[in-house]
């Protein structure tokens, strides 16, 4: 434990934690306007610009000698290899079913994701839960299976989605290397792939739109800003607010998505999807009551690992 942060330094995390949830929050309402890329073309280009970007942020924030280090070790690059590729198969998910106007799906696998979290640390970690949070995972359990009666086809892209983060982000705890130069070397190996994925769907393009190649590239190297900043940001946030405060702020995320497929992708709104909606945002809600009041109960200001 460390002793309470300065009220400029708390602010100062605050911020950059709602940076990285509402840029995450973009994502799907920048891709909207590109529905004319193929998904696996996006997926490519993604991957191909988040590299530029990551080493930007490596190089501004001086963590250049501990991404050398991390390419000197065997077991850290195997390990970030296969963190890139699942990432790069949540990337392919989470575009299609963007593309594909299944964006709740998306925003349900957002919420269900803090919970997988939670299941992980609890037969992995070994964590305990209190009753409450029990309740809370139990809640949303009831929301998942109401969604599972209305919409088999949603529920499976929001659980590849929810497993696919916290299986990434539970390897990527346990890794010894920090969120930014992990990116880094992420990006780096999965680079080709991303190459590889855009060659493949630039061969399927007419000869008439090769041209537009370039306006294809300038209109998705945004998206690797919008992936590499969340994930400094996310970084910095965790280092100077609590978990708790860190976890709510979490939820800016998915609630934006949601708005955003009811609003501007004008997705209708299923009985089934609004049951399932109701049951996780209890589980959400009650969750944090119960960090909130066990932070508050042991008068601990800042939480680190």
């Amino acid at each position: 434990m460390q002793s309470p942060q300065p009220t400029s330094t708390a602010n100062g995390g605050i911020g950059y934690a709602v940076v990285a949830f509402t840029s995450w929050s973009a994502l799907p309402i920048y891709l909207a306007f590109m529905r004319d890329i193929a998904a696996l073309e996006l997926v490519g280009w993604r991957a191909v610009f988040t590299l530029p970007f990551a080493l930007a942020l490596v190089i501004a924030t001086r963590h250049f000698a501990e991404v050398m280090a991390v390419l000197r070790s065997p077991r850290m690059l195997a390990t970030l290899f296969f963190t890139a590729c699942l990432m790069g198969f949540v990337w392919l998910v989470f575009v299609w079913a963007v593309l594909n106007e299944h964006v709740y799906a998306t925003s349900i696998g957002y919420y269900i994701s803090p919970l997988v979290n939670v299941a992980f640390g609890t037969v992995m970690l070994r964590e305990r839960l209190s009753v409450r949070q029990w309740l809370a995972v139990g809640l949303a359990a009831i929301g998942v299976t109401i969604l599972a009666s209305g919409a088999l086809m949603t529920l499976g892209i929001s659980l590849m989605l929810a497993f696919g983060f916290s299986l990434y982000g539970l390897i990527r705890k346990l890794a010894p290397v920090s969120a930014l130069s992990g990116l880094a070397v992420e990006s780096a190996l999965i680079m080709p792939l991303g190459f590889a994925l855009v060659l493949y769907s630039a061969g399927s393009i007419p000869a008439s739109e090769l041209g537009q190649g370039l306006d294809r590239a300038l209109q998705v190297a945004f998206v690797g800003l919008l992936t590499a900043i969340p994930l400094y940001a996310y970084a910095e946030a965790a280092r100077r607010i609590d978990y708790a405060t860190l976890g709510i702020l979490q939820f800016i995320s998915p609630t934006v998505i949601f708005l955003a497929g009811l609003v501007l992708f004008n997705e209708p709104l299923r009985p089934a999807q609004l049951a399932s909606f109701v049951f996780v945002w209890a589980g959400m809600i009650l969750f944090c009551w119960d960090l909130y009041d066990r932070r508050k109960a042991t008068g601990v200001s800042r939480i680190v690992p």
